[in-house]
């Protein structure tokens, strides 16, 4: 008997190591071919994607690079499969000057478009994009403080239709007027929704043009969403700290 039960664990654990294996690698691809789940550190985005937002990131809207696969080995160059992201998009992408550094912005200028801001207004090849004032947005505060702050909101609208909201902390802030940025080709210009509070391609020494291999993805869904200050691993704090209204939210 005791035999019997010998090989019985033998088998029991043989099946539970393979479970594992095959539950890794099912893993393995989809995150490298279909969603990488991502949150948000910062409040760049804001208000469209707010501190303690845990997302997925779709690596197919826009093919493949190294970028894609887990540690990023440099197997290849360019894109596999490649479609370029459209204006507007919300994308995930490596940092051109630190590639083992994930940001996350919205696609604003394509390859050959001119970018400019001008007394806090966006200009694309020249021409002002449509924006609209809405009610101040009241919440945690997008410019930098721990407090509840009101802070001017808008309603900008690309010249492909794509709208979004943008907040703008201050009246001619460091980056309301800059140089006109002709976006190389095979190159994209990001930037943050929260305009004041963003570092973007607007700042060539820090992140300035972002070349197509480098984007990791698109920006798809929040799955999970707790308090700024909160941490999800605190899940007998989740009925008062989760923004149950924002799981399972579409993010545009």
């Amino acid at each position: 008997m005791s035999v019997t039960s010998g090989t019985k664990t033998e088998s029991g654990l043989g099946e539970t190591i393979r479970v594992v294996i095959h539950a890794l690698l099912i893993a393995l691809v989809i995150r490298t071919f279909l969603f990488q789940p991502f949150n948000i550190p910062s409040g760049s985005m804001k208000a469209t994607l707010l501190v303690g937002d845990y997302l997925f990131v779709s690596k197919y809207s826009y093919g493949y690079s190294h970028y894609s696969i887990p540690l990023s080995p440099p197997l290849f160059s360019g894109r596999i499969f490649g479609s370029e992201p459209s204006r507007g998009d919300i994308v995930v992408f490596r940092l051109p000057k630190d590639d083992s550094t994930d940001y996350i912005k919205r696609v604003i200028g394509l390859p050959g478009d001119r970018i400019q801001m001008k007394e806090g207004l966006l200009y694309i090849n020249e021409k002002p994009v449509k924006r609209e004032r809405l009610s101040d947005f009241i919440g945690e505060d997008p410019c930098g403080s721990d407090a509840t702050a009101r802070v001017k909101r808008w309603r900008e609208t690309l010249p492909n239709g794509v709208s979004y909201e943008s907040l703008d902390c201050v009246d001619n802030g460091f980056y309301d007027n800059t140089t006109l940025y002709t976006v190389p080709p095979g190159h994209f210009f990001m930037m943050g929704d929260n305009r004041d509070n963003s570092t973007d391609s607007r700042v060539l020494s820090a992140v300035g043009y972002v070349p197509f291999e480098n984007i990791v993805g698109r920006a798809q869904m929040i799955f999970f969403s707790i308090a700024e200050g909160e941490h999800a691993w605190m899940f007998w704090r989740w009925p008062t700290a989760v923004r149950w209204n924002r799981i399972f939210s579409i993010v545009r």
